[in-house]
């Protein structure tokens, strides 16, 4: 009687309120995170310090969030989850303007240590992080009006929080970035945060507690009680928080492994980790939900718990091993074909086509473009991921059961068992992004995990075998034996990246570490001998000669006297070459994010002759800095004559960096007098944006140069240049005709634009608020509105 009149509650709107305030949080990390690379970096120390300080103010609002919840009365517990959503909407409304406006321009010139950086940081985001960590361990003790029900409303409030933070990737990503940008957006999440405050405030006001009955069935004056349903004990509870430690340590370091290899798979964009992120929240959400279901038939929940958590490890290993020999098998070629490609998947046609066949129509060839996407966007990841998350949701709600064992302790353990299992999680983000990966690469990482899953499994079997000695050490003998068979199966680093670029290992060179992946592969075409590719995705060839040639080559040769250049990003090294081919030229800073790029390009000058190649590696002049580019300018202190990017698609992750308007003023005043700043203009957008910046532009096709002042193009003075001795030997050397490379160019002139033009109708352009273009928005401007010559 007691239990059913608790039910009575109004659970729907709370676990609704939870669901929302998941999704806000969600929305607020992806945007949050993103702004603050702006002034830290994109590069794989600054995002590894921002996802931790994140994660750390979670683990001190869920610890101080449990010893409160113990401590209130029951509608203060909602008073106090309404004020705390209350705050995180008020830092949401002042967040963009706080990271923008005021840490973006007063920290993007210093050149902070990776500690102070995470001091600020932390400092930043304590505020809403904190009251973001309070709510669970507030609403877990809240919702339990009888104990026997402790774990599963908790199990229940974490699912519908977790599915809500997934919604909230995907929707984030998908819809209101591409239609709010980044501020409006934030300001949606408040309104949900805002939501959540007014219904915490209308359950305090409304909740009244289950009472206790007299035999007759008249209401007692005494509160429910009844005493706990308490599982068999297996361990301490100070043992079970160790272990939650390690839990999150194995979670959040499979989850940097699926990132990189599915990002591999998926051949990144910028809609890659909301999606990724959101089938692996979906998977740990619908674990806890369907847990529920079943926790209470488990005798056992705290071995059953060490039986799943063994479970995701061994699975993380067997699955990453299939799925490398399977991708190669007939069944699958489809698939082969596909992660040999060199671009990654039209998202747009593959929608279509998967709509279309959705509506029951006839889509040729049988539906390629769809089921590809189905494969590459559901089928892989939920392959690899489902499971594995399924059993983290569910071990989830078997550890409350086997935890929950005081009514009086029930907010206390939430918050320490959540601040244990974060404070593993960023150990593991830390530890892997920063450490394992960098010494063993995804594939040696992944058989440490394995390898540390088996701790579960032999506690398992220590649970199971009670006192029979014997049997323990035969059966913890036979676990062993298990994990060691499945950490020699789990794929090396030999077999897994050819599989991943559709090539066999005698094909492909690669190098990994913490900042990311690069492949060089050797192309069935002989025209293309070698392509580059960088975290699954194709970016330029070997040898030298096209786009990424004229992109370097052009500046330097309108430029009278280029004495230092800054190129962001290395690649084949195509443009970096090119840039090199004035003899004034005294200094190159080459700054690429993914550091095993250089290393690779040296492994293939070793194996092959490619002249070009060759130069670039033997050029004295080309200092390489591997960091993010924007952030490199940014702390600098010196000027360029010529700064520019290499050809970047601009749907790629973080594009929109190095595409708006903000940083095109940021290379504007890098610039040394008469200095140019050179971008790739494949999209209307990005050449309005860089006109709206440069009072002076020289449009030559899809490659933009502006400048403070005039651009002189004086023919014969740029074919003087050109026929410079030094000029035509460098590039002859490196196997280019130069004159071949630019003829089109000439022959077809610039378009001019000086200070005259019509500035103010463009405005439909892409800022750091709404990059537009790396996230699909379709234009709504013309291209160019005045020409002048």
């Amino acid at each position: 009687m007691i239990e059913a009149e608790a039910r009575r509650g109004p659970s729907w709107l709370l676990l609704a309120l939870f669901f929302a305030s998941g999704f806000a949080a969600l929305l607020y990390q992806i945007i949050w995170q993103r702004l603050l690379t702006l002034f830290g970096g994109a590069d794989v120390y600054s995002v590894t310090i921002i996802v931790s300080v994140f994660m750390a103010g979670l683990g001190i609002g869920n610890l101080a969030g449990g010893h409160l919840a113990d401590r209130l009365p029951p509608r203060r517990r909602f008073l106090a989850f309404a004020a705390a959503e209350l705050a995180i909407a008020l830092f949401a409304l002042a967040s963009v303007h706080l990271l923008h406006d005021v840490l973006y321009p007063r920290l993007a010139a210093l050149d902070l240590s990776r500690l102070t950086t995470a001091a600020v940081l932390f400092a930043t985001l304590l505020w809403p992080t904190f009251c973001m960590g309070l709510s669970l361990p507030l609403l877990a003790k809240a919702a339990t009006l009888v104990g026997r029900l402790s774990a599963e409303w908790i199990g229940s409030l974490y699912g519908v929080n977790t599915l809500g933070a997934a919604l909230g990737s995907l929707v984030t990503v998908s819809v209101l970035i591409r239609t709010l940008g980044f501020e409006r957006s934030v300001q949606l999440g408040a309104s949900l945060n805002l939501a959540c405050a007014a219904g915490g405030l209308l359950l305090a006001l409304a909740w009244v507690p289950a009472t206790a009955r007299s035999e007759d069935g008249r209401p007692s004056d005494r509160p429910a009680r009844e005493p706990m349903v308490v599982p068999p004990t297996t361990f301490s509870f100070g043992i079970w928080v160790s272990l939650y430690m390690l839990c999150g340590f194995i979670s959040l370091s499979l989850e940097v492994l699926w990132f990189r290899v599915l990002g591999v798979v998926l051949k990144s964009n910028s809609f890659t980790f909301g999606i990724l992120l959101a089938l692996y929240l979906t998977g740990v959400g619908g674990g806890a939900l369907l847990a529920n279901r079943w926790s209470r038939r488990v005798a056992t929940p705290g071995a059953a718990f060490l039986l799943l958590q063994s479970g995701i490890g061994l699975y993380a290993g067997l699955s990453l091993a299939l799925f490398a020999s399977a991708v190669r098998t007939d069944a699958l070629s489809f698939l082969w074909r596909y992660l040999g490609d060199y671009e990654a998947l039209d998202l747009g046609a593959a929608l279509h086509d998967t709509a279309l066949l959705a509506a029951g129509a006839s889509v040729e060839p049988a539906g390629s473009a769809a089921r590809l996407f189905l494969t590459v966007y559901l089928g892989v990841p939920i392959f690899l991921v489902g499971i594995p998350t399924l059993l983290m949701g569910a071990s989830f709600t078997l550890l409350q059961r086997a935890t929950q064992t005081d009514p009086n302790l029930i907010g206390r353990r939430v918050g320490w068992l959540q601040t244990a299992n974060i404070v593993g999680s960023t150990l593991g983000t830390v530890v892997t992004g920063l450490a394992l990966l960098q010494a063993r690469g995804s594939p040696g990482t992944l058989k440490l995990m394995v390898a540390l899953s088996g701790v579960f499994l032999v506690l398992w079997v220590r649970v199971r075998s009670g006192q029979d000695a014997r049997g323990l050490a035969l059966r913890a003998a036979a676990a062993i034996v298990v994990v060691a068979a499945v950490v020699g199966l789990a794929p090396d680093a030999a077999r897994l990246w050819p599989s991943l670029h559709g090539a066999g290992a005698d094909r492909v060179i690669f190098g990994e570490d913490a900042s990311g992946l690069s492949v060089l592969k050797d192309h069935l075409r002989p025209e293309i001998a070698t392509s580059v590719f960088a975290n699954g995705l194709g970016q330029s060839q070997v040898p030298y000669g096209g786009g990424h040639t004229r992109l370097g080559m052009l500046p330097v040769l309108l430029h009278p006297h280029p004495r230092s250049l800054a190129i962001i990003g290395l690649g084949s090294g195509d443009t970096v070459f090119a840039a090199g081919g004035r003899q004034d030229t005294e200094r190159i800073d080459c700054i690429e994010i993914i550091r095993p790029q250089l290393e690779t390009l040296r492994s293939l000058e070793r194996r092959r002759i490619y002249p070009g190649l060759t130069a670039l590696l033997e050029d004295p002049r080309i200092h390489y800095a591997f960091t993010d580019g924007r952030a490199f300018l940014a702390r600098g202190s010196g000027s360029y004559d010529v700064i520019e990017a290499d050809a970047l698609r601009p749907t790629s992750a973080y594009a929109g960096n190095l595409y708006s308007r903000e940083y095109f003023a940021l290379i504007r005043s890098r610039l040394a007098p008469a200095g140019l700043g050179v971008t790739w203009g494949p999209t209307p957008r990005i050449c309005d944006t860089f006109l709206a910046v440069f009072p002076h532009v020289l449009r030559f096709g899809d490659i933009l140069i502006g400048s403070d002042g005039p651009i002189a193009f004086d023919r014969a003075a740029f074919q003087a240049r050109l026929d410079d001795p030094f000029t035509q030997a460098y590039y002859r050397r490196g196997g280019i005709d130069p004159e071949e490379q630019l003829r089109a160019l000439l022959v077809a002139g610039p378009t001019v634009y000086g200070p005259a033009v019509d500035r103010a109708s463009l405005a439909d352009l892409n800022t750091d608020l709404f990059p537009k273009d790396e996230y699909g928005v379709p234009q709504s401007l013309g291209e160019y509105r005045v020409a002048e010559r």
